[in-house]
């Protein structure tokens, strides 16, 4: 292994500072967040969205244009980008992608941007709605 540049850090680190700005939240309150209005957005690519199974009605959006997507500021924002207030809950496979990309709409204004702490694996096990 090389010596690390200064600066640079290990994911580990990157996923650790991303989280800290996080309010995680676990399946059961992403679903009654959603259901209470919450944007439940699934990040997973296409091909893993079908080995893995979907969540019926939620907002796909592929995490390279997410940023995109959601800045209201953006002229290729979604007409869910309503403002800096939206409740984005971001979900992945397995919780650690959506972390960093949670943490990257931070960056955007989009403060009140969370994750489901396990992702879809931990969504499917515990029973809510998936096809």
């Amino acid at each position: 292994m090389t010596d690390r540049p200064a600066g640079a850090r290990s994911i580990d680190e990157i996923l650790a500072g991303a989280r800290a700005r996080l309010d995680r939240v676990e399946p059961e309150r992403a679903h009654a967040e959603w259901r209470a209005g919450a944007l439940l957005i699934d990040i997973r690519p296409a091909a893993q969205r079908a080995a893995e199974g979907e969540v019926p009605g939620a907002l796909v959006i592929e995490r390279n244009v997410l940023e995109w997507r959601l800045d209201p500021a953006c002229e290729a924002r979604l007409p869910v980008a309503t403002g800096y207030d939206v409740r984005p809950i971001i979900l992945c496979s397995e919780g650690y992608t959506s972390s960093l990309a949670a943490a990257a709409l931070h960056d955007l204004g989009l403060t009140r941007a969370t994750d489901v702490a396990g992702g879809f694996q931990a969504w499917k096990a515990a029973g809510l709605p998936a096809s």
